[in-house]
């Protein structure tokens, strides 16, 4: 069994301002008129803290005023959902923040934490529609599409070399 833990934090609708920027780009900018709405939402893979730090880490660091789910999200039929992760060896500043932020709930724990960016699309949209989107939202330089599947550990492990 995993001990990752995966949450999802989403704006509520009246603060979700990436969510109509993109909205609004995707309708206008790309001219995709079939997108009846967007929500973004951003996921956090988090181990090594206890679940007392986790439990209060939800409240005072991820979620606060939010809309908060764990493990997923709930989403309704027509809509299509992928998420975009900074590339191995990027800097992710989100993620960067968030184990500081735990660090200071505990200190004597060693969070790891990974996040992403969870676009969901409302509408019928083509593939074809659906891959401009993605390429408007991924930037191949910084980031790529991640699955969406839990990973067992955060903890990245290297051979040692010869």
């Amino acid at each position: 069994m995993s001990s990752v833990r995966r949450i999802y934090v989403e704006k509520k609708p009246a603060y979700a301002v990436a969510a109509k920027d993109l909205f609004e780009n995707i309708r206008d900018y790309l001219g995709i008129r079939t997108v009846t709405g967007v929500r973004v939402l951003i996921r956090y893979d988090i181990e090594n803290i206890s679940d007392k730090t986790y439990e209060e880490a939800k409240i005072t660091i991820f979620s606060e005023v939010d809309v908060l789910y764990e493990e997923a999200f709930p989403m309704q039929e027509g809509e299509t959902a992928f998420s975009v992760e900074a590339l191995p060896g990027q800097f992710d500043q989100r993620a960067d923040s968030a184990e500081q932020c735990v660090k200071l709930l505990n200190e004597n724990e060693e969070p790891v934490i990974r996040s992403a960016t969870t676009y969901v699309i409302a509408g019928a949209c083509s593939e074809e529609e659906l891959a401009h989107i993605k390429d408007f939202c991924i930037n191949p330089v910084d980031s790529r599409e991640n699955n969406a599947d839990k990973p067992e550990t955060l903890v990245t492990e290297y051979e040692e070399p010869a």
